[in-house]
């Protein structure tokens, strides 16, 4: 197996993670010698264009090379898979020989110039990646590479498109779901107007909530409403981090608020719960700057895998962390209800509390998990499909935190009457009983 064939491996493995949206892309290479460069990831329908523009270009090795053995290439998963196996077998010394490439151009062709364009017809429809392929392991090389990955719709075929297909409606998905969380905000600006009396602090922090994921989306919609436009996000990317940021620290909060029983039970927090709090916070910063990183950076930027480890950790240790203090309440209510009956009660209201941290456990499950998989194995026409699904699963998860925990008097989660309560304290000797 030739020595390179690990970085081989490597690129293929990237192919299995999601990449962030194509769009027009400027990129410095200095001085690398890695036989496989990824540039970018897009989804191309029958009239699909790439337009490459490569200036600076320098080598740094010996002269007199075969320069067939350099050029860009375009290649699906399914192709990349026969030509790692072609390179495996022996059949290829070089990618760029394989019948499997679509090499959008070879370097002999420069014919001495120090750059090129090349707009490159793509009539095979299908995910493609750009990879540069250095196929001459003593050669480094320089280059300032700008690319623009595009569609051609319309019947006149003349507006471009560049958001990949299966994402291109994403843009009016987004506005969507905006117009309904502003809906949501305003039906709840008016069940708290009405129900003022019985309406606690984190009700309107709830409100808060709320309006950030409507602004969010709202400018997520817009930034890639441009993105599909021109190539560029025109600052609508800087408004969507910032509300994602707020949103993201919001949202957690909440969680544990209502976890904790603050405001509905008690107004206050242990040291433990803000210690909880003090610990998201800044891991939703870390979060958040890896997803800038992420989304405005190619896998060929610098620490680019790491930073979409560090994301995807920081994100597991949140949603982990949002649990506890739910855990913690009802631990503590059960062994105070052991010797008074009156905590026997709020243990009742605890225990209906833990509706909600199985709703919390699956939420996080499927915005994390089942969304990332429906992501990864679907087809990239229907890529949008997984966005929905996400987004759905967060409208239901708002709604029913809405619908259970709405200020009202003798709502069922925070009243509980004489019956009830003997109920609770009969659990509570029965589950003693099966403990001894």
């Amino acid at each position: 197996m030739p020595p390179s064939l690990p970085l081989f491996f490597l690129v293929f493995f990237i192919f299995l993670s999601p990449l962030a949206l194509a769009e027009i892309r400027f990129l410095q290479v200095r001085s690398d010698n890695k036989p496989v460069i990824l540039f970018d990831e897009f989804g191309f329908t029958h009239r699909g264009r790439l337009q490459l523009n490569v200036s600076q270009i320098s080598f740094d090795g010996p002269h007199n090379l075969d320069l067939t053995r350099l050029g860009f290439f375009l290649c699906t998963p399914e192709s990349w898979m026969q030509i790692l196996q072609q390179i495996d077998d022996g059949e290829i010394n070089c990618v760029l020989k394989s019948g499997y490439a679509k090499v959008v151009f070879s370097f002999d062709n420069l014919h001495g110039n120090s750059s090129f364009d090349k707009l490159y017809v793509v009539s095979d429809a299908g995910q493609y990646s750009l990879i540069f392929a250095n196929c001459l392991p003593q050669l480094a090389i320089s280059m300032d590479v700008r690319s623009a990955m595009y569609n051609l719709e319309g019947k006149s075929g003349d507006k471009r498109d560049y958001l990949p297909a299966g994402k291109t409606i994403l843009p009016r998905v987004y506005f969507i779901f905006s117009l309904v969380y502003f809906g949501l905000a305003g039906v709840w600006i008016h069940v708290l107007y009405k129900k003022r009396l019985t309406a606690f602090r984190i009700h309107f922090f709830m409100l808060l909530v709320v309006i950030l994921k409507a602004l969010n989306l709202l400018c997520e919609a817009e930034d890639k409403s441009y993105i599909k436009r021109t190539g560029y996000a025109h600052g609508w990317d800087v408004l969507f981090y910032i509300f994602s940021f707020l949103k993201g620290i919001m949202l957690f909060t909440l969680i544990v608020l209502i976890g904790t029983g603050w405001s509905f039970l008690k107004p206050y927090l242990h040291d433990r719960e803000k210690k909880v709090l003090m610990i998201l916070i800044p891991l939703q910063v870390l979060a958040n700057i890896a997803q800038v990183v992420i989304d405005e950076t190619t896998p060929y930027g610098i620490d680019w895998m790491t930073w979409k480890e560090v994301f995807f950790l920081v994100d597991v240790i949140c949603c982990c962390a949002v649990l506890f203090p739910i855990v913690w309440s009802i631990k503590n209510l059960r062994e105070a209800a052991r010797t008074d009956g009156k905590a026997a009660v709020n243990l009742m209201k605890l225990t209906l509390f833990r509706h909600y941290y199985i709703v919390v456990i699956c939420y996080i499950y499927f915005t994390r998990v089942v969304v990332y998989a429906l992501e990864t194995i679907t087809s990239y026409r229907y890529l949008w499909t997984s966005v929905v699904a996400g987004e759905l699963a967060t409208l239901a998860f708002y709604v029913f935190t809405g619908y259970k925990f709405k200020p009202e008097a003798h709502n069922p989660y925070f009243v509980i009457d004489d019956e009830e309560e003997e109920a609770a304290v009969e659990a509570l000797k029965l589950e003693d009983e099966f403990e001894l």
